[in-house]
């Protein structure tokens, strides 16, 4: 299997060095992609931030090349699910692509489900992240927001060259309750977004489409 990778950041680097030798090409700002250059791998992996999605969306769909996407703070368009599914190819999209981070969901998921119980709770997510990362709060933050399904307040920091730190606190007068994930190597989501793209070429209980990571996620896991 050979994969290319749009984007050369701090991710995008991570999974080149972890693609070793099934990695077929790189491309980045200075040295943007054709389709036809993209229609040669079996699967595209794309760290690129929200405000450079729109310089390649085009670009990859008319490749037609299954595409595990990292970017977060872009607005995807409504007709992408009808577009991919036009083409007969698959993408996954994600806001963290780390695999532990579909753990957490579940967690999020519970937690929300059985704080009916407590009295007057109050929920609040902080997210720290690098001082370079632009979106905030960060698309990761904003999906522990959806799957918590509570009124909460969500918090941002950037500092240093932190990988990202994610933190759900859950308080009430008599009690409080801490849900962390921290990334501790970008490495993980080199990982997961490899694993993501071997999925979309590979398991034939994957429709074509666009699907989260979690959805991804649940399907491999409940087909096992």
């Amino acid at each position: 299997m050979k994969i290319s990778v749009i984007g050369t950041g701090k991710t995008g680097s991570k999974v080149i060095e972890s693609l070793g030798e099934r990695l077929l090409h790189t491309f980045d700002d200075s040295n943007p992609p054709t389709k036809e250059q993209l229609a040669e791998a079996d699967a595209v992996i794309i760290f690129v931030p929200g405000d450079a999605v729109n310089d390649i969306l085009e670009t990859v769909l008319a490749s037609g090349t299954p595409a595990a996407w990292g970017s977060t703070g872009f607005e995807w368009p409504e007709d992408l699910d009808r577009r991919v599914q036009t083409l007969r190819t698959k993408w996954v999209l994600a806001t963290n692509f780390s695999l532990g981070m579909n753990l957490i969901r579940k967690a999020i998921q519970s937690m929300s489900a059985g704080a009916g119980v407590l009295k007057d709770p109050a929920f609040h997510i902080h997210e720290v992240h690098h001082i370079h990362k632009k979106d905030a709060p960060s698309g990761t933050a904003i999906s522990w927001k959806e799957w918590l399904d509570q009124p909460v307040n969500v918090t941002s920091e950037r500092e240093g060259d932190v990988n990202g730190i994610h933190e759900l606190t859950i308080k009430t007068a008599t009690e409080e309750i801490t849900l962390k994930h921290d990334a501790l190597d970008r490495s993980i989501f080199a990982e997961g977004a490899i694993w993501a793209a071997e999925q979309l070429v590979h398991n034939e209980h994957i429709s074509d489409g666009v699907h989260t990571f979690g959805e991804l996620f649940d399907r491999v896991t409940q087909t096992k």
